[in-house]
């Protein structure tokens, strides 16, 4: 018999429980392609995905945790970018955005220099898929069944008192320019199509 015909000595399916709320990880980002774009909000590369009952728009990201206790365990949340019910899912997402980007590439929140303002810029949603970055890890019901899951929308920025030792960059933070290349953002001329928008959207 052949392997998948007798599973006696298949491997025994492992049973994780949760991670306890507000354990600090660091994480790698991937996210799962959802085939939506609207280049003239910057969603390009087809990682946008939209519901279809509700019209939201969002990204859906994959965190697996590089170290510690739970190091290879995996943890799903959603990134939001677009609610028909208003601006509040968006700018959630956009802050969760520009905390991980200060968190990866070791800047400062309170840091409005030009070097960190360009830092907290990406080309497109490629640039985040693959980052890596310091997370904390809550506990959240599912809206589907009830269960209780793990889900990450907080990350840890270098201002946080276990930042530099989680992150492995020793006593001191590292500045922006630490494996990290400011990517070239062409400007945006504004058109009436864009109008109402705010400046992050056009």
């Amino acid at each position: 018999m052949t392997v998948w015909q007798n599973f006696n000595d298949a491997d025994t399916q492992s049973s994780y429980d949760l991670i306890p709320g507000k354990t600090l990880a660091k994480v790698r980002m991937t996210l799962k392609p959802g085939g939506v774009d609207n280049p003239a909000l910057g969603w390009t590369g087809g990682y946008a995905t939209r519901n279809l009952e509700t019209g939201s728009a969002y990204l859906s990201a994959e965190f697996v945790i590089l170290e510690g206790p739970f190091a290879k365990r995996k943890v799903w949340s959603l990134i939001g970018l677009h609610s028909e019910k208003g601006p509040e899912w968006a700018n959630m997402g956009r802050a969760f955005v520009r905390a991980l980007l200060n968190s990866a590439r070791g800047i400062s929140p309170q840091d409005q220099s030009p070097q960190a303002q360009q830092a907290r810029c990406i080309q497109g949603f490629a640039d985040l898929d693959g980052i890596e970055f310091l997370a904390r890890i809550d506990i959240d019901k599912d809206q589907r069944n009830g269960e209780e899951r793990n889900v990450i929308r907080t990350a840890i920025e270098p201002n946080h008192k276990d930042y530099a030792l989680l992150m492995g960059t020793g006593l001191k933070a590292p500045t922006p320019t630490q494996g990290f290349t400011p990517p070239v953002i062409p400007s945006v001329d504004a058109s009436p199509a864009l109008a109402g928008r705010p400046t992050w959207a056009q």
